[in-house]
């Protein structure tokens, strides 16, 4: 997603980590795990989706084949140039419509490798609820396109602005606003909407969810996976299927006249090669895992609950997804799974 990078480079809180690691180990089981006499060590990126597969996989590789975790936690950046050093041997989340250059570079050389897909179909786009477009009553039935928001900029009329409509757009300082501000531009609507950044993702997320929740209208951007498209019914407004060349005109341009829709975006799992070499049944689970956006979203929904910590969600999805993972590893591996989470 365009705006991992951004969230990475929180310079304050990535600085030094692989240099003073926090370690959080589980229970050590078995002396050996898969292959492995040491634990194996996970990369701890900093948001939802990625704490939720890292605590997922984790459970996996202790309960299922008995090993030994550890994470060392950290934003993208540094996580990504730890990958190749081997400082640690795998990261849930690798971006591949916008990789950090480490891993792109680290890729080239052979030092990391990707797995499994993590979800394949990470999106991002523009939204509305559902009840605006659907229903008795809805106010907007016909909406469906970003073509025709400014046929309906007084149904999210801006209050501080009454003559223009509101959109609610990525958090300033990310990149999806850059992208968001241009797409106002080449789809005309820069005049009939205003353009609000706001400061924070939770703010962004906090707009949204206090409309919905009085059944308001709202317009907005975000992306999935996310706690709030798991929680809630939005729709994703249509817009020109994505076009490479569209979109690099798009970005050049300060007044672009032409738009098209975020890349899908196929989220992989990275693992460094000398780890994967030793571990090869490790690395077949590894390869054979996968979700979707949507499951993902559910689990973070329920981590919306502050007493629901990612491991907590990790154990209700195997609890919920039986025949996801259990395609993942062999019977015996499942076996011990299901005997762990029946507990």
């Amino acid at each position: 997603m365009t705006h991992r990078a951004t969230l990475a480079l929180g310079a304050a809180f990535a600085a030094g980590l692989l240099a003073t690691p926090v370690v959080t180990p589980v229970h050590a089981q078995d002396a050996t795990c898969g292959g492995l006499d040491r634990p194996v060590v996970f990369g701890g990126l900093d948001y939802g989706s990625a704490a939720f597969h890292t605590a997922l996989a984790r459970t996996i590789l202790d309960e299922g084949y008995g090993c030994a975790t550890d994470v060392i936690p950290g934003a993208t950046l540094v996580l990504h140039q730890g990958l190749p050093r081997g400082d640690i041997d795998i990261i849930m989340e690798v971006w591949t419509a916008n990789p950090a250059q480490a891993f792109v570079d680290a890729e080239a050389d052979g030092t990391v490798e990707r797995l499994g897909a993590t979800f394949p179909d990470a999106s991002e786009g523009w939204f509305v609820p559902r009840y605006l477009v659907e229903g008795e009553g809805a106010p907007a039935p016909e909406l469906r396109s970003v073509d025709q928001l400014a046929d309906y900029k007084e149904l999210f009329e801006d209050p501080e602005e009454p003559s223009k409509g509101r959109f609610l757009n990525c958090v300033a300082g990310w990149q999806c606003e850059v992208v968001n501000t241009k797409k106002l531009i080449a789809y005309g609507l820069d005049d009939d909407y205003s353009n609000v950044r706001p400061g924070t993702g939770a703010a962004l997320e906090a707009a949204v969810e206090s409309a919905v929740l009085r059944e308001r209208p709202v317009l907005f951007y975000h992306w999935a996976p996310t706690a709030l498209v798991g929680k809630y019914d939005f729709i994703k407004l249509e817009e020109p299927a994505y076009d490479e060349a569209t979109w690099s005109a798009m970005m050049e341009a300060e007044e672009p006249d032409a738009a098209t829709a975020y890349p899908d975006t196929r989220v992989v799992i990275g693992a460094n090669t000398e780890f994967t070499e030793a571990a090869p049944e490790l690395e077949a689970f590894l390869q054979a895992y996968g979700t979707t956006a949507a499951q993902t979203s559910k689990a973070l929904a329920t981590m919306a609950d502050p007493d629901v910590s990612p491991e907590d969600a990790a154990m209700a999805f195997l609890r919920d997804n039986r025949d996801t993972w259990q395609a993942w590893v062999p019977e015996e591996v499942a076996v011990n799974v299901g005997e762990a989470i029946a507990e």
